[in-house]
């Protein structure tokens, strides 16, 4: 069995490579750190407009009609160029709320008592349930707020100090829990909850653990650049008349670096063909360590002039601390893996991309 990239495949990560270093440079990166991590509404409408939100929507209901192993390697290619926002709940969100499939909305979402990204410029929120560890509950995601309920939920909330420039955090107030009556959903966005709906739930937690997926596919993308910017400083710097790339120790970071990030990519891409939620949590253990290790690595061999403000480093270490506390954290994803070994058949061996569900072999939870 081949389990190599296709050739469109290929060509829609090296598409969205191109796009990405087009709209969001470097200078517009640094431009982004100095407002704060507000986003860029047109550049938002740029990846709609490229299908980015909306690239697993059937094309009957406007969408690109692909797969979660699509919508990987576009998220890969985010994390490598840092873009910023709220990314996974915007394309979770896309025939779910009117306009998130065309970059026209920006979705965050709410997941147990995680801090809220970029809650003040969110048009909906969607309200995820589940456990706090993410073992999947009875219900993935909840309501959507919006309207009243989204602006009195947004007042509720206070902001809270984020590591990452690019993420202003706020904390939802635990007396601000919606009820059902208290959001909103207008007839569009009940007439499109069928097409996003033909996804086919595979289990009940499904939602959450693609977003857990996409974030490591995020995770993986930094890892890969980071692994990348390290060999690169190597073969550039010179010391005692010699590229530091030749010493021995920076050999063995350049190369403990890569042999973390080859491992977590190929988890990534295997969870995301089979969709199983303990592969999925194996990937994002793998990711978030590649991710946050190889950014100290790579500043460990940027010296001096990693720990500068001018570098991107710091930057790429900062989100990979964020993402990995992120949808599904290191002790959850450990629970839920001890919990797989300790019941077998506990989760449901099935393709949440591809939407074919198997019995289980054990009981439900």
């Amino acid at each position: 069995m081949d389990f190599q990239l296709s050739d469109d495949q290929r060509a829609l990560r090296s598409g969205m490579r191109d796009l990405l270093g087009a709209v969001f440079d470097r200078d517009r990166l640094r431009a982004a750190v100095e407002r704060d991590g507000a986003l860029d509404r047109s550049l938002w409408r740029e990846l709609g407009a490229a299908g980015f939100f909306a690239l697993r929507l059937p094309e009957e209901a406007g969408g690109v009609g692909l797969g979660l192993p699509e919508a990987v390697l576009l998220f890969e290619e985010a994390g490598r160029a840092l873009l910023p926002g709220p990314l996974v709940a915007t394309h979770l969100a896309a025939g779910l709320v009117k306009g998130a499939a065309e970059g026209e909305a920006v979705v965050t979402a709410v997941a147990a008592d995680q801090p809220v990204a970029h809650l003040a410029e969110a048009d909906a929120v969607l309200m995820v349930g589940g456990e706090a560890a993410g073992l999947p509950g009875e219900e993935a995601f909840g309501e959507t707020l919006s309207g009243e309920a989204l602006r009195a939920f947004v007042a509720a909330a206070r902001p809270v100090r984020s590591m990452d420039p690019l993420t202003p955090l706020h904390r939802a107030s635990a007396d601000a829990k919606p009820a059902p009556a208290a959001s909103e959903r207008t007839r569009a966005d009940a007439e499109r909850v069928p097409a996003a709906t033909e996804r086919a739930p595979a289990h009940a937690g499904r939602l959450r653990f693609e977003a857990v997926l996409l974030t490591a596919a995020e995770q993986l993308g930094s890892a890969a650049r980071t692994t990348e910017a390290a060999v690169q400083h190597a073969g550039d710097r010179e010391q005692f008349g010699s590229p530091i790339g030749s010493f021995q120790a920076v050999k063995h970071l350049c190369a403990d670096m890569l042999a973390r990030t080859e491992p977590a990519r190929a988890a990534v891409y295997a969870a995301a063909v089979t969709g199983d939620p303990a592969e999925i949590a194996a990937a994002k253990l793998l990711a978030d360590e590649a991710a946050v290790r190889n950014a100290r690595d790579c500043l460990q061999i940027h010296g001096g002039m990693g720990f500068t403000w001018e570098a991107d480093v710091h930057l790429h270490l900062k989100r990979a601390w964020l993402r990995a506390a992120s949808w599904l954290t290191g002790a959850g994803a450990e629970e839920l893996l001890a919990a797989g070994l300790g019941t077998a058949g506990r989760f449901p061996r099935s393709s949440a991309a591809y939407g074919r569900p198997v019995p289980e072999a054990g009981g439900g939870g």
